[in-house]
């Protein structure tokens, strides 16, 4: 293929502002197009544009009383920065990521567009609908921007679906195109004893290791509520929640007592640390579009127990690389039980991810995907 000119808009991005997965997904897609096309990469920041490993990043600083109205003026000044560098060769393709930027997808919607879904508010909601307006302002920026792209992708099966369903997107025009992984940023040599030192916590001590958003989404109420069937079977087992969010007071009131370590929010180099030394991830999510974290866990070759939702039930084959279970504390219980009665059964899990991620989750054949899918626009 001919290099290409392609743009590509996020609200956040490994280099500058960055709030969960949608920041590693992004840019080491940018970055693997980078290898062989001009990129450029339009989000918000407040440091100056600059280009990393062949990619162009250009920043904004947006603002707004509510996340409605600083995503709208983030959009737009995205698209001042845009036309500055459409200037002579135009862009050739313009991917955009999630509703944060569609606005800035409805002012540029009559070139070669691609909006991918990397979650729906629906999901993050917990797969209800809220009443609340944020709620109905995000989902109807989701319907419309499923509506004017010229071709659309998602990261799963499952979330295929759910747009299809929810936004009436239509099958020939959504085409799934998983997440990647870079397996050595999640790799260490450590001593496991030494790090679950540092958490109190004794070296032979079976180590569970849930990190993600304290949103209902991501269930940690069903792990904490499984812990105690765990605590009970196994007296020295530990876990160690990671992150940050609107449930933590309510889960530290349930774990009172039980031997649940709350370590907030912890920069990459403590998660891959802990990544490394831990025994168990536990993935308790209600929904879940993709999940990140399992790519993660098998990169550092950690069996994993997840709930037998979206893109986790899709990636994992159940008893060979991983353990799914139906989202509630007591499957959850059960699968967590299985896993640390028989510690060989976790290296093996976890090994077996390894490869899985050597074979279907590299970025360079996902980088491809996403060609076919640009193809697919100007056809």
């Amino acid at each position: 293929m001919e290099s290409l000119k392609i743009a590509i808009f996020c609200w956040e991005s490994l280099y500058a502002e960055r709030v969960g997965g949608l920041a590693p997904a992004a840019t080491h897609l940018a970055q693997t197009l980078a290898q062989h096309h001009e990129v450029h990469y339009f989000t918000r920041g407040w440091i100056p544009d600059q280009t990393i490993k062949g990619v162009s990043y250009h920043y904004c600083q947006p603002q707004g009383n509510n996340i409605v109205e600083y995503c709208n003026s983030m959009s737009l000044a995205m698209v001042e920065n845009f036309r500055r560098f459409d200037a002579g060769r135009k862009f050739d393709y313009l991917h955009f990521n999630d509703w944060h930027a569609v606005q800035a997808l409805h002012i540029l919607q009559d070139r070669n567009t691609v909006l991918t879904y990397h979650s729906t508010e629906y999901g993050r909601s917990g797969n209800h609908f809220g009443d609340w307006w944020e709620f109905k302002e995000i989902s109807g920026k989701e319907w419309y921007g499923g509506l004017i792209a010229k071709r659309v992708t998602a990261v799963s099966a499952a979330l295929k679906n759910e747009v299809m369903q929810l936004y009436h997107v239509p099958d020939w025009k959504c085409d799934v195109v998983p997440n990647g992984i870079v397996p050595r940023e999640y790799q260490a040599r450590i001593d496991p004893g030494e790090v679950k030192r540092a958490y109190g916590i004794q070296p032979a001590d079976p180590l569970i290791l849930f990190i993600g958003r304290l949103a209902y989404q991501k269930g940690p109420d069903l792990l904490i509520e499984a812990m105690k069937t765990v605590s009970r079977d196994h007296h020295d087992a530990q876990l160690i929640v990671a992150g940050e969010g609107d449930m933590r007071q309510d889960l530290m009131e349930r774990a009172k007592d039980m031997p649940v370590h709350f370590a907030g929010y912890i920069p990459d180099s403590a998660y891959v640390r802990l990544l490394n030394a831990c025994d168990l991830v536990v993935i308790p999510s209600r929904n879940e579009p993709f999940g990140l974290v399992l790519l993660e866990a098998w990169s550092a070759e950690k069996g994993v127990v997840a709930s037998n939702v979206g893109g986790l039930s899709e990636n994992i084959d159940s008893l060979v690389d991983g353990v799914k279970v139906e989202p509630g504390a007591g499957a959850l219980a059960g699968g967590m039980n299985t896993v640390i009665d028989t510690p060989q059964q976790a290296v093996a899990l976890g090994k077996r991810g390894r490869k899985k991620v050597d074979r279907v989750f590299r970025w360079g054949p996902i980088g491809g995907k996403i060609l076919e899918t640009y193809s697919r626009v100007a056809a």
